[in-house]
């Protein structure tokens, strides 16, 4: 997949989660908690949707690595 596939499946993830969220105006190099407003459970439900539909494991030391759309693309393309 590339970067851009990437953040759009975590994208349509969100959107699942948070429907209600404005997703037009995205800086992909800014953490989505900031942009957005989900709380720990919602990035656990992320975390569960991408086991789920992708069967992509992520481990709680690597949370970290899905803080912005970008971070999300380069730890998730090589999994997907």
């Amino acid at each position: 997949m590339t970067a851009d596939e990437v953040k759009n499946v975590v994208i349509e993830i969100i959107k699942d989660i948070a429907p209600d969220e404005d997703y037009s105006n995205i800086d992909p190099a800014v953490p989505l908690r900031e942009q957005l407003d989900l709380d720990s459970m919602d990035f656990l439900d992320i975390v569960m949707e991408l086991r789920k539909q992708y069967q992509v494991e992520v481990p709680a030391q690597d949370y970290s690595h899905l803080a912005t759309l970008n971070s999300c693309a380069e730890y998730l393309g090589p999994k997907l």
